[in-house]
C-alpha cells in the first residue's frame, strides 16, 4: 500500500489500519531501560509501601508513576516559565 493510500485511509477514519501494519517490528521510542539504584531512608519506603498498597501497585510502579508526574510538571512549569519571561521582554 502506498503512502498517500494509508494517510487516506487512517484520515478518513472508516476502516482498521491496524491490518495494514506490521507491528512485529514496531518500537517506542525512549523506552530504554537503564537500571539505578536510590539508597531511600526507611520511612521513605514504609510510606511507599503503604500507598502502593492502598491503590494496589508494586513499589517500583509507584515511584516510577510519581517520578514521571513530577517530571511532565516540571516541564511543563519551566515551559510557562519560558514564556512569560519570553513575553515579558
Amino acid at each position: 500500500m502506498k503512502a498517500k493510500s494509508f494517510d487516506r485511509k487512517f484520515d478518513q477514519g472508516e476502516e482498521d489500519i491496524l491490518e495494514d501494519l506490521d507491528l512485529s517490528t514496531a518500537r517506542r521510542t525512549n523506552q530504554a531501560q537503564k537500571r539505578i539504584n536510590v539508597d531511600f531512608p526507611s520511612w521513605v519506603v514504609e510510606s511507599l509501601d503503604r500507598e502502593a498498597a492502598r491503590i494496589g501497585v508494586t513499589r517500583q510502579s509507584i515511584i516510577k508513576v510519581w517520578l514521571v508526574e513530577r517530571i511532565k510538571a516540571e516541564a511543563a512549569n519551566n515551559l510557562l516559565s519560558s514564556d512569560a519571561a519570553n513575553g515579558a521582554r
